[in-house]
């Protein structure tokens, strides 16, 4: 079993919420998103792993069982092409659960016309295979957003 932390402090607030029609019909694949605390911050690596993918706005960690977990910085940030994320780790680093891999500003996302909701998806995964998913609530950097089995 994967336990799936939370990335970010803020509110966990569910797929369904993200206001993105890939994320909240779960086309990437199950999890839940964070409405992040709006002040400077960095997001964490929510497992112990390998990146495998790393953008500004978004990275994926997959762990020693093989399951990619992708972390997505708010919503369209893309096409902020990099403004405003400071990537702390590179694509083929080993990270631990809790490491520094972004370091990025919610509000001034949310001041550039981007949504900062960030979801946490885990990827090529069944919704039936999560366990304890996390909608609703405060959460806190490193609270359980899910199980992963």
């Amino acid at each position: 079993m994967t336990v799936v932390t939370s990335p970010l402090a803020g509110r966990a607030i569910g797929l369904a919420a993200v206001p993105d029609p890939v994320f909240s019909g779960a086309m990437v694949g199950p999890g839940t998103a964070i409405d992040p605390v709006r002040e400077p911050s960095e997001a964490v690596s929510p497992v112990d792993g390998v990146i495998v993918s790393m953008h500004p706005h978004a990275f994926v960690v997959v762990d020693g069982e093989g399951h990619g977990v992708l972390t997505h910085l708010g919503i369209d940030t893309v096409q902020l092409n990099g403004e405003g994320f400071e990537l702390l780790v590179s694509k083929g680093d080993t990270v631990t659960r809790g490491q520094a891999v972004v370091r990025w500003n919610p509000a001034a996302v949310e001041a550039a016309g981007k949504s900062p909701i960030c979801p946490v998806v885990a990827l090529e995964a069944t919704p039936d295979s999560l366990s304890d998913v996390a909608e609703t609530g405060e959460v806190t950097t490193g609270d359980s957003l899910f199980g992963w089995s």
